[in-house]
């Protein structure tokens, strides 16, 4: 009786702390990004599904400014300048214009890609993996909402330079998301038009204004 009691309260120390180390670690990669003016990463993304036999992998690239984002992927271009989200598709030469709402805390947009965990999350150490002489620490995230589609996130942060290098997502529908980072540039020169929509652009385009 005695052994399983004191089994317990090392366990529950051993957790206590592992939940400090993470938020810890996380606290010094929030503190990092938001020392920088601007970020532009290329990233692989991955979906799979195995049990809809779903598998899909592409390469992008997202540049943030504060709140505001450009995100190239999948053929489509996305620009949110803090109050409207434009979506572009050459494809279909279509455009859909639409309000976004940063507070909605389910979602992970492509602005809160780097600092979404510092709410709504309960975070512990997970694995650490050697990449490339890189030592990548990881830490699970769990959704406090108990509705969330999302049933858990994996970080993959390098523990030399504070940045999210892997975010792997697992919904409770089986579906896996994962983001590589392959490239990591910060305070570039941008153009100041750069989030800005100029629809004289796209004259033989159908632009749908949702609201």
């Amino acid at each position: 009786m005695i052994k399983r009691i004191l089994f317990l309260v090392v366990a529950l120390f051993m957790a206590n702390t592992q939940a400090q180390d993470a938020k810890q670690l996380l606290d010094e990669v929030s503190n990092k990004v938001k020392s920088y003016d601007n970020i532009v990463i290329g990233f692989k993304y991955a979906l799979n599904n195995p049990a809809e036999n779903v598998s899909q992998e592409t390469r992008g690239d997202v540049t943030l400014l504060g709140n505001k984002y450009l995100l190239n992927l999948m053929g489509t271009e996305q620009m949110y300048d803090g109050n409207k989200l434009h979506v572009i598709i050459p494809e279909d030469e279509e455009i859909n214009i639409s309000s976004q709402s940063e507070e909605d805390e389910g979602s992970v947009t492509p602005s809160k890609m780097l600092t979404f965990y510092e709410e709504g999350y309960t975070s512990k150490m997970d694995i650490v993996q050697n990449v490339q002489g890189r030592k990548i620490q990881f830490v699970k995230l769990i959704p406090i909402d108990s509705k969330s589609e999302l049933k858990e996130i994996l970080l993959g942060i390098d523990k030399q330079t504070k940045h999210i290098y892997k975010m792997i997502m697992m919904q409770n529908n089986e579906t896996n998301i994962t983001i590589t980072v392959t490239s990591f540039k910060t305070n570039q020169p941008l153009s100041k038009t750069l989030f800005v929509f100029d629809e004289s652009k796209y004259a033989n385009y159908y632009i749908n204004r949702l609201d």
